[in-house]
């Protein structure tokens, strides 16, 4: 299984994979490991990437970058409004009312969604995680900021089930931080000691985002989040590009911002400038060539006068700082480090106004790219069962207060209810007791629009149905459980009525449900033994913790709120657990869902088939590609060598005649050839190899002929030789049957005259005739000749066994004896006999001679 993590970010993407016990971020084709976010529609195909970012100049209206911003957003929305008058490209309104992009792709106008737009993006950090892991690629985790609401990540889960991915959890990119800060930490607290509270600062092109975060061993726990979404390095760019648009008005009478192309290389420049200016504090000179009307234009800047530009853009930094420290309830002297990452982090002012706020140096231990990717790729890990990876726990926060409202039979007329405050931890579970007679909606809102970064509060309504009252005709005991799961997403994910039911047999008095029953409508949480709501975290695995939540529920008697926690009457129900009760039995009930801005299953089907003609297309429009190229290189490299390394093996006259089929290829290939279907630039490349194909056969068999030749000799001489050695009774040979070495020779002879009959026919060849002998003609004949004489010649010899007398010889004179011992050769001569006379003699005799020996 594939581990990846993907950073997509406003202006750049990363990827992370986890291969060879570690963690490691992958480049693309480009040998570049930041891929542009960046998509280029032309008439044939899709351009994504590196690609598509050299084209934003010229294919500006059909080059889309920056659509991050525009997830889940309604085409009427201010801020949209407010974008579109920025952007190159054209924005129209969808069916649905949310932001649609209108490119002209494969010759016709076409409008694509959001979610689209980003499948084609992730398309293609899939198919580069492809290739760098050699295997295909489904499970995912992906980076979104922290301040993204439900619609927009519902957004992006879309878009990558539109790409073909199936995304294990959406990341909050300060939490990926975390993770990938703390996880390879050693020297973290125990669980049971003062966590080491760390401030993660994070301030990319488009938005700044700041977490505070409690690392122990084992756990991370997000105390606090604070964002600016509207601060990040394109607002510093747009300073540069706004002071040189004025510059030139002045010094060159030039109306910048009327001209797009000219805008956009100046955005381009300005960014680099601004690079530049973060490693040097001298005067930097910008320059560009023809940049409109033929003009060259050029300035200068230095840092001190950028900081002055950009002073109101730096006042906005501590804005959140100040925040988490009042979220976390910390004194600066609590903070253990601040590590800052995010390309606009490298700016000076920028670091030195966050290091003066925390009375610290700032920490860059991370990668300031590629950090969020990397913490992705580990909780990818984490999820995945193929990689097993060091225990830790994450505990991320709710960034926005919810509330669920509802119809009620009070004099209000509507009930209401915060379910999760801001800063809840997250995943996180609740349930909540209802009584109804009949089917009733919730609605689910952010509670304080202000703190929102969106136009619309609304989260969804949720329908319970099939609610009915009870066989007394009482009100029902609703459930319902409600979750933001581990994409930080608020759902209702389930809901269950409790039925009264009589035991069989005998009657029993009724106990109510609740001892102060509450009017319809009203809210009960279910409470523990300390009176706290009754929640379900489920972090490691969400879906085996809330099953085992809801069987708990169905089994435990029905409880009571706080407000009864102390009733006696609950105190004496609780200790008389002899009296018969009223049995209960739990009914699931079907949930219905409306969310706004959320695609129907039918157009997302149909976004995922569209996508998969187009990757089909980009398919076959690069084949199509392939093969021109390779026409047109084989008319460049042919030709040269025609002139060089293959003039000998080519006539006169058929060369005159290639050449000019070269050069009728090379006019139609820029002219009619410029666009036609891959089989006629396969068609093309035939007919030149039928004219170049046996020059080129020719001038290989010219290299390879020799060398196999003297293959060939060699191979003769040493069975020549293995042949005069026999016929000279070498001991290596003799055991060989004289029949079998006579086959040798006779091969061996035949071989030679082979050998020498076609060098002698191919030395009255011309170089450009076709050979007589080919090399592989004379491979073959080695091969021949090894099969034959090889078995023959490598025969082991027969074995001989020893002599017995060499192992007497062996045991050698004992004890410093002489080996010419007349005795020692007496007995050795006796042999058999001594032994026999042994055994004869009495046994004191024995003794004798066996100490004498």
């Amino acid at each position: 299984m594939s581990v990846v993590g993907f950073d997509v970010g406003f202006q750049n993407c990363y990827i992370a994979v986890a291969r060879s016990g570690g963690i490691e971020t992958i480049a693309n084709e480009y040998s570049d490991r930041c891929t542009p976010a960046c998509i280029s529609l032309g008439s044939k195909n899709r351009a994504v990437g590196a690609a598509a970012k050299t084209q934003i100049v010229t294919n500006a209206k059909n080059t889309i970058q920056g659509f991050k911003r525009l997830h889940g957003r309604a085409f009427d929305d201010p801020f949209v409004q407010a974008e579109k008058s920025k952007l190159v490209y054209e924005l129209q309104k969808m069916p649905s009312g949310s932001v649609g992009i209108k490119v002209h792709y494969m010759n016709e106008e076409r409008i694509f969604a959001i979610e689209q737009i980003l499948g084609m993006l992730l398309t293609k950090l899939k198919e580069t995680s492809e290739n760098a892991l050699k295997k295909p690629v489904t499970d995912c985790v992906i980076s979104v900021p922290s301040f993204f609401t439900d619609i927009e990540r519902r957004s992006v889960i879309a878009a990558a089930e539109i790409a073909g991915l199936n995304c294990l959890r959406l990341m909050n990119d300060t939490t990926a931080v975390a993770l990938a800060y703390g996880i390879y930490k050693q020297d973290l607290p125990a669980p049971e000691e003062k966590p080491r509270n760390v401030v993660f600062v994070d301030m990319g092109h488009s938005a700044y985002q700041t977490s505070v975060c409690a690392f122990n061993k084992g756990k991370l726990k997000v105390l606090g989040t604070a964002f600016d979404p509207y601060l990040g390095g394109k607002n510093f760019d747009q300073v540069l590009v706004d002071y040189f648009c004025e510059e030139f008005k002045i010094k060159y009478k030039l109306n910048v911002k009327a001209n797009g192309r000219a805008l956009l290389r100046l955005h381009q420049e300005c960014e680099k400038l601004k690079k530049l200016m973060s490693a040097n504090a001298s005067d930097l000179p910008m320059n560009i060539e023809c940049f409109m009307n033929d003009i060259d234009v050029s300035g200068r800047m230095n840092r001190t006068q950028f900081e002055e530009l950009c002073a109101s853009f730096l006042t906005k930094v501590e804005t959140p700082l100040k925040s988490i420290m009042e979220q976390a309830k910390l004194q600066f002297e609590d903070i253990y480090s601040v590590e800052i990452l995010g390309g606009a982090t490298r700016i000076p002012a920028v670091k030195e106004r966050i290091a003066k706020f925390f009375h610290k140096d700032v920490s860059t231990t991370l990668n300031a790219d590629e950090a969020v990717a990397r913490g992705c790729a580990l909780q990818c890990a984490i999820l995945s069962p193929a990689f097993k990876v060091r225990e830790f726990s994450i505990t991320d926060v709710v960034p926005f207060p919810i509330t669920l409202k509802w119809k009620s039979t009070t004099e209000e007329g509507l009930g209401e209810c915060e379910v999760f405050s801001k800063n809840h931890p997250a995943p996180f579970s609740k349930v909540i007791t209802f009584y109804k007679k009949e089917p009733f909606d919730l609605d689910a809102y952010y509670s304080n629009p202000r703190e929102l970064l969106y136009a619309d509060s609304r989260i969804g309504r949720f329908t319970i149905q099939n609610v009915t009252p009870q066989i007394d005709g009482d009100s029902s005991k609703v459930k319902v459980k409600v979750r933001v799961n581990i994409h930080g997403i608020f759902n209702v994910s389930s809901a269950s009525l409790i039925e009264k039911q009589r035991p069989e047999g005998g009657q029993v008095e009724d106990v109510p449900m609740e001892t102060n029953q509450p009017s319809q409508g009203t809210v009960n949480a279910k409470m523990d033994d300390q009176g706290n709501m009754q929640v379900d975290q489920e972090e490691v695995h969400p879906q085996q913790k809330a099953q085992a939540e809801e069987q708990n529920e169905v089994s435990q008697p029905p409880s009571t709120d706080s407000e009864e926690k102390n009733d006696p009457a609950v105190e004496n129900k609780q200790d008389n657990s002899t009296k018969p009760k009223i049995k209960v039995k739990s009914v699931d009930l079907l949930i219905q869902s409306d969310l706004p801005q959320q695609l129907d299953q039918d157009l997302l089907n149909n976004y995922v088939e569209n996508e998969g003609k187009m990757i089909m297309q980009d398919k076959l429009e690069k084949e199509r590609n392939d093969a021109k190229n390779t026409v047109e290189e084989y008319v460049y490299e042919i030709r040269d060598k025609l002139c060089g390394i293959y003039e000998k093996f080519i006539s006169e006259a058929d060369k005159n005649k290639f050449t000019l089929l070269l050069e009728d290829t090379e006019n139609w290939l820029y002219e009619d050839g410029e666009d036609q279907p891959k089989q006629i630039y396969l068609d093309k490349l035939n007919d030149l190899k039928k004219l170049g194909q046996p020059v080129q056969d020719r001038y290989k068999e010219h290299e390879e002929r020799p060398k196999a030749f003297d293959e060939l000799g060699k191979k003769i001489q040493l069975f020549m030789k293995t042949v005069e050695a026999y016929k000279i009774k070498d001991e290596n040979y003799e055991h060989i049957d004289a029949a079998e070495m006579v086959k040798v020779e006779k091969s061996v002879n035949s071989a030679m005259d082979w050998m020498n009959s076609r060098m002698i026919a191919q030395n009255k060849q011309v170089l450009f005739q076709d050979p007589v002998v080919k090399a592989a003609e004379i491979r073959n004949k080695v091969k021949e000749l090894e099969t034959t004489c090889d078995p023959i010649i490598n025969q082991p010899k027969p074995k001989v066994e020893p002599l017995p007398e060499k192992e007497e010889k062996a045991n050698g004179p004992f004890n410093g004896e002489s080996g010419t011992d007349p005795k020692s050769e007496s007995n050795a001569a006796a042999g058999d006999n001594t032994k026999q006379t042994k055994q004869q003699k009495p046994a004191e005799n024995q003794a004798t001679e066996m100490e004498v020996d």
